[in-house]
C-alpha cells in the first residue's frame, strides 16, 4: 500500500497527537493508515479481541476522518465503536470503563474549523505514551514490517448510545444529593462536542441553564466563541443576570469562566478555589498542585501561603498528567483551563469542571466573583504570538543567539520582579513570548522588544 500523502521529514505527533489543516498533512489517505497502525501498535499491547473507541467533534472533516480510521482498524482486524459526536474526556471515559484496547479522538480543540487532529487513548483512557505514538510514526514510515492479512475483518459498530454512560458518570461525580437548583449558568457550547452533553449534564443538576452557540456546526465551530472568544459569553452572563458562565472549547476537554459581574477567570483560579475546596474535605495529597510554567505568580504565591505545595511542568497536559502520575498529586491543569482531577475524572473535562466550580459556588453561598476576590491577585502578563511559518526555525528557536541574548538581557533587568517564558507552539505554526511581572510597565517594555527580535529573526 503506498501513500498519497507525502510525510514531513519532522515528527507526525505534536504536543496533543496529529493536527494539521485537513487535505494538507491529514488526508483520508494519512488517516486510514493511521487507523492500521494504532490498530497493529494497540493489539500488540493487548492481544485480545476487543475495539477501539473513536469520537468526533462537529468539524465537516470529522466524518471523513472517522471512516477513513475505521476503515485501517477493521483492515487490521479490529472491531470499531464509533460514538460519534462526543467530548475528548467521553471518548477517554468509554475507553477505559469498556473492553477497549484503546480509543482515537478526531479533534483540533480550539483550532479553526480547517484543522482536524487525532490523538489517541490508551487502554486506561489515558493519552497514549510518547513510545508508543512513536511506534505508530514508525510504521506510518515504513520502519515497521507490516503484518500479513488478519484472520478475520474488523466491523464497524456506531454506538452514540453510550455517550450516556459518561454523562451519567460526571453527574455522579459531584456527589450524591448535589444540586444546583435556583442557579441560571449560562453555557458557551463552541458549535462543537459540548453541544452534546453539556445542558444535559447541568440541567440533570437542575440549574436553569441558557445556552448560546448550542448547536454543532462545523463551519462555525470556535469562530468568535468558546473559550478563545468569550466576549459573547461575558455579555450574556451579564444580561441574564447569572450566577456564572462556562466556555468550552471544540472538543470539550477544557474550560474558562466568566463570574457573575461579567469577568473572565482562568484556570489559575479554578484549580486554586477547586484545590481549596479539595484541601478542606482532606482530599488533596500533600496539599500539592500541579501546573505549567505559563500560570501566574500571584497564582503560585497565594497557593503556597495558604500550606500548598506548588509544582511547574512544561507546557502541556501530558507533562501535567506525567507529574501527578509520579507523585500522587490529585489536582493539577493549565491556565487555559485543561484542568485534571484524577479522582473524578480519567482525563481532562471542560464540563465536568464547570460543573465541580458551580457546585463550589452553590455551595458557599458566595457569587464567584467574592471568591475570586478573596483568593489572589495576578500578576501583570502579556502572552503574544508571532506566526513563523518555517517549522524547523520554529521548532528549533533557541539556536536564534540574538533572541537568546535578548531574553537573558530581559531576564537580568527584571531580577525576581517577574520571569519570561518563549515557547515554539506544539500545535500551531507560532513562537509564543510570554512576561509576566509586578509591574505593568516592565511587562510591556519587555514583551515588545523581545517579539521584536522574534519578528526580525524569524521572518514570515
Amino acid at each position: 500500500m503506498t501513500y498519497i500523502t507525502p510525510l514531513p521529514a519532522t515528527a507526525l505527533f505534536g504536543t496533543d497527537g496529529i493536527r494539521s489543516k485537513v487535505g494538507e498533512l491529514l488526508t483520508a489517505d494519512l488517516a486510514l493508515q493511521i487507523g492500521y497502525w494504532a490498530a497493529i501498535i494497540l493489539v500488540a499491547q493487548q492481544p485480545v479481541s476487543a475495539p477501539i473507541i473513536i469520537g468526533q467533534d462537529s468539524r465537516n472533516s470529522s466524518d471523513m476522518l472517522a471512516s477513513a480510521l475505521a476503515a485501517g482498524i477493521t483492515a487490521a482486524g479490529v472491531e470499531v465503536w464509533n460514538l460519534g459526536l462526543c467530548p475528548t474526556p467521553g471518548v477517554a471515559h468509554i475507553t477505559a470503563t469498556s473492553d477497549a484496547i484503546g480509543g482515537i479522538m478526531i479533534s483540533a480543540s480550539h483550532n479553526p474549523p480547517a484543522d482536524n487532529g487525532i490523538k489517541f487513548f490508551g487502554s486506561d483512557g489515558k493519552k497514549l505514551s510518547k513510545d508508543l505514538q512513536a511506534e505508530i510514526e514508525a510504521g506510518l514510515r515504513g520502519q515497521k514490517p507490516r503484518p500479513g492479512q488478519p484472520k478475520n475483518w474488523g466491523k464497524n459498530y456506531f454506538l452514540p448510545e453510550l455517550v450516556q454512560q459518561y454523562i451519567e458518570a460526571v453527574v455522579e461525580s459531584v456527589g450524591e444529593g448535589a444540586s444546583l437548583k435556583g442557579m441560571k449558568v449560562v453555557l458557551d457550547l463552541a458549535y462543537g462536542a459540548a453541544t452534546q452533553t453539556g445542558e444535559a449534564i447541568f440541567k440533570a443538576l437542575d440549574a436553569e441553564v441558557v445556552a448560546i452557540h448550542r448547536e454543532p456546526d462545523g463551519d462555525r465551530i470556535n469562530v468568535g466563541c468558546g473559550s478563545t472568544h468569550m466576549e459573547e459569553l461575558q455579555a450574556q452572563v451579564v444580561k441574564q443576570q447569572a450566577q456564572i458562565g462556562f466556555a468550552f472549547d471544540g472538543d470539550a476537554d477544557r474550560m474558562l469562566a466568566v463570574d457573575n459581574q461579567g469577568r473572565r477567570i482562568d484556570g489559575d483560579y479554578i484549580m486554586f478555589l477547586w484545590g481549596k475546596n479539595l484541601m478542606a474535605l482532606n482530599q488533596l495529597p500533600d496539599n500539592h498542585i500541579v501546573t505549567t510554567v505559563m500560570s501566574n505568580l500571584g497564582f503560585e504565591r497565594a497557593w503556597e501561603q495558604v500550606g500548598g505545595k506548588f509544582t511547574r511542568t512544561a507546557v502541556g497536559d501530558q507533562y501535567v498528567q506525567a507529574e501527578m502520575d509520579e507523585t500522587g498529586a490529585q489536582m493539577g491543569g493549565e491556565q487555559s483551563g485543561h484542568i485534571l482531577s484524577p479522582q473524578h475524572s480519567i482525563s481532562g473535562d471542560g464540563v465536568l469542571t464547570a460543573l465541580h466550580l458551580a457546585a463550589i459556588v452553590q455551595k458557599s453561598g458566595k457569587s464567584l466573583a467574592e471568591l475570586v476576590d478573596e483568593s489572589f491577585h495576578t500578576y501583570p502578563q502579556i502572552l503574544q504570538n508571532v506566526r513563523v511559518e518555517d517549522r524547523d526555525q520554529r521548532v528549533h528557536w533557541q539556536n536564534c543567539v540574538p533572541l537568546c541574548a535578548a531574553i537573558a538581557e530581559a531576564e537580568a533587568a527584571m531580577g525576581d520582579r517577574g520571569r519570561i517564558l518563549v515557547r515554539a507552539s506544539g500545535t500551531e505554526p507560532l513562537i509564543r513570548v510570554m512576561v509576566e511581572a509586578s509591574d505593568q510597565e516592565l511587562v510591556t517594555h519587555w514583551t515588545n522588544y523581545l517579539v521584536d527580535v522574534v519578528k526580525v529573526n524569524f521572518p514570515n
